[in-house]
């Protein structure tokens, strides 16, 4: 496992179009597994929220796109937590934001995962509420190596990727990255059952995953941000502080994606944007905070992102789970 994107030998090399079968940790390293394991205790900074990889694309170079298709995300155990840590999460004094109220407790939830009734399963510490979830499998962390030879913490995310911790991160979805190495050198880690958009309390429904995704790259077509798509929407990314400036960087790179597409004016691509789009936070926790704007894919009319190679991979995944023998888990 690392705990970092960029500086890493890769572990597989693959061509594009090829699938990829791979396992990922929880974000505390599968130390935390019952109410008792108080992550400040059991868990040692910095290997926290390990990530697989990196892998490397052949062909992929600097100044292309990566396109990384998420076929399936599947919970490898019927278990997963989430947890509170004093002075971490977004309704709590950080090291950042100084208060002189007490920090929050440590506080340890353990959920109930069963995958074939497609629930995950609160149980209230503190009372007697016990309320069934939908199951939404996703990765909050997915990125490549960052430009320069820079070496960045799996924690941040940024314009490599990171831990964007996007609910829309999910099966179905292909996530576009900007190729700032030779190969790429793909990373993905922390895989949560389900989470609310903002991750509130610092953690997801943190669990350990067994993951399929394909991959492919686009030459020439590095994005300055991630980009993400699925059969509904086109989406964009940005990771920063303050949280305004996240939310601009995403609506910026929409509005230009969308003129590009359409090949409108900026200034139509940003009344088209504004009047149809939606702005979900992604986190307010982490140390970038990241924000996703969203365009239905419905305002395109013919335009195809990428020459539809969302389409294709779509396909790929299609294939693979009906000769698998696999139902889709959530909303992919």
């Amino acid at each position: 496992m690392r705990y970092a994107f960029g500086g890493g030998r890769p572990v597989l090399r693959v061509r594009p179009g090829t699938v990829i079968e791979l396992t990922t940790e929880d974000c505390f390293g599968g130390k935390v597994r019952e109410v008792t394991d108080l992550p400040s205790r059991v868990c040692v900074f910095p290997e926290l929220n390990p990530v697989t990889g990196p892998i490397h694309v052949e062909g992929a170079q600097p100044g292309d796109l990566l396109a990384v298709h998420f076929i399936d995300i599947r919970p490898r155990r019927d278990w997963a937590v989430s947890s509170t840590f004093p002075h971490f999460g977004a309704l709590t004094a950080t090291h950042t934001t100084a208060m002189l109220h007490p920090p929050l407790d440590e506080v340890v939830w353990r959920y109930d995962v069963d995958v074939e009734a497609g629930v995950v399963r609160y149980h209230a510490r503190r009372g007697d509420l016990s309320v069934e979830m939908p199951l939404d499998p996703m990765h909050g962390t997915v990125g490549v190596a960052p430009a320069g030879g820079e070496v960045v913490m799996s924690i941040t995310p940024s314009a490599h990727g990171g831990n964007m911790d996007t609910p829309e991160l999910r099966a179905g979805t292909t996530l576009y990255l900007p190729v700032n190495v030779a190969g790429g050198q793909l990373a993905i880690g922390d895989g949560h059952c389900r989470q609310g958009e903002g991750e509130v309390c610092g953690t997801a429904v943190e669990a350990a995953m067994d993951t399929v995704i394909v991959v492919d790259v686009i030459p020439g077509a590095a994005s300055g941000w991630p980009r993400l798509q699925n059969d509904e929407y086109l989406m964009t990314t940005g990771s920063a502080r303050p949280l305004e400036d996240a939310f601009r960087i995403s609506q910026h790179d929409l509005v230009v994606w969308t003129a590009e597409l359409l090949g409108l004016d900026p200034l139509d691509a940003l009344q088209l944007v504004s009047q149809t789009g939606l702005a979900p936070a992604a986190n307010v926790v982490d140390t970038n905070y990241t924000m996703v704007a969203k365009l239905p894919v419905t305002m395109l009319g013919a335009a195809q992102p990428y020459d539809g190679v969302h389409a294709r991979l779509r396909a790929t995944g299609r294939r693979y789970l009906d000769e698998a023998g696999l139902r889709p888990i959530g909303r992919g």
